[in-house]
């Protein structure tokens, strides 16, 4: 089969990964096989990339928001049945018995093992995933539309939950009876926070962006952005403007104080990026009033689910730019670059 390998990682603007040709992987007990028909490039793709993130498996084929077809079951498989069009996220596997999984936090396991990091992923024409670890996907949503849900859209739902801006159920039938409507800001707007916002919106929430590219300011404004416009900026071009809320998804630690700096009291910042540079000393008044400032690492199988099903109902909207399979070099560069206006995805078949 096809696949682009990483053997060493390097800068992307030196072409790390290789078009390479690799045996067809066959499916193990509980697992299936899956010709990936698309996969979403990632910041987290980049990071093993360039080894900003320390190498686990070499060499590995990178991806983890694969997009395929079941073509072959393992022994014990009852999930899913060929022929089925699922998807893949982040998470490969959970241990399920250790004290994080024991408490239902699977996203921490001690024994996890991550998809394109740990083990090959999507950027090739086949690959292999544990049945319990992989979801049916929304019938509206095609190929590359479904592809950045898996990660993107997994873990901006995460980071809104964990945010505490309020979601459905009582939360939103409170914003929806004239409650004081909640403000959440976004700072930098890939695919991630591009699926954040339509999910906020659908929530009731006044969302304001943060972002140094104005075709990305332009985006957040079709996409319902209250407000769109650099960090260090007000909210909503107010003096005084204050966020109930912040997700922070750009790999940069000044990020976090620029957005304690306009964050209300006992409000949150969540960091959502696998890697970040560092975060400068905080003075102290910045945190004080009970603000919050958390990570949010991985995410559960719960979160995926729940993640899908809210996809199929707002419906959402996935923004991309496609390139093949042998071009995932010149994706993540453009990645890199902040030149993908929402997801870039790989059309692999």
């Amino acid at each position: 089969m096809k696949a682009m390998l990483l053997r060493h990682p390097a800068s992307v603007e030196n072409r790390p990964l290789e078009l390479s040709d690799l045996p067809k992987p066959s499916p193990g007990r509980d697992e299936i096989l899956i010709r990936v028909r698309a996969c979403g490039v990632c910041h987290t793709d980049l990071h093993i990339a360039e080894g900003e993130l320390p190498p686990h498996r070499s060499p590995v084929v990178p991806g983890h928001q694969v997009v395929g077809e079941v073509v072959d079951a393992g022994r014990g498989v009852s999930e899913h049945e060929v022929g089925d069009r699922v998807g893949v996220p982040w998470l490969h596997k959970a241990c399920g018995h250790c004290r994080y999984c024991a408490r239902g936090d699977e996203n921490l396991c001690e024994n996890a093992l991550f998809t394109g990091y740990d083990v090959d992923g999507g950027f090739a024409e086949y690959t292999v995933a544990p049945a319990a670890f992989a979801y049916v996907l929304p019938e509206d949503l095609s190929d590359v539309e479904a592809g950045p849900l898996l990660c993107a859209g997994i873990i901006g739902y995460r980071c809104l939950r964990l945010s505490g801006i309020g979601g459905g159920g009582a939360d939103l039938e409170r914003l929806r009876g004239g409650a004081a409507r909640r403000r959440l800001g976004l700072y930098g707007f890939g695919a991630a926070a591009h699926l954040c916002l339509q999910i906020a919106n659908h929530w009731g929430v006044e969302t304001h962006v943060f972002t140094r590219s104005e075709e990305h300011r332009e985006l957040a404004r079709e996409l319902g952005a209250a407000w769109a416009g650099e960090a260090g900026e007000d909210p909503g071009g107010e003096p005084g403007m204050r966020l109930d809320a912040a997700i922070v998804f750009a790999p940069s630690g000044q990020l976090a104080l620029d957005a304690l700096k306009v964050v209300d009291k006992g409000g949150t910042v969540a960091l959502g990026g696998i890697y970040s540079s560092p975060i400068p000393s905080v003075e102290y008044p910045l945190i004080y009033d009970e603000r919050v400032v958390r990570s949010v690492a991985n995410s559960t199988r719960q979160d995926a689910r729940e993640l899908l099903a809210l996809a199929a109902e707002i419906p959402l909207h996935t923004e991309v730019e496609e390139f093949a399979l042998q071009d995932a070099n010149d994706a993540l560069l453009a990645l890199k670059q902040s030149r993908i206006n929402g997801a870039g995805v790989l059309r692999v078949s």
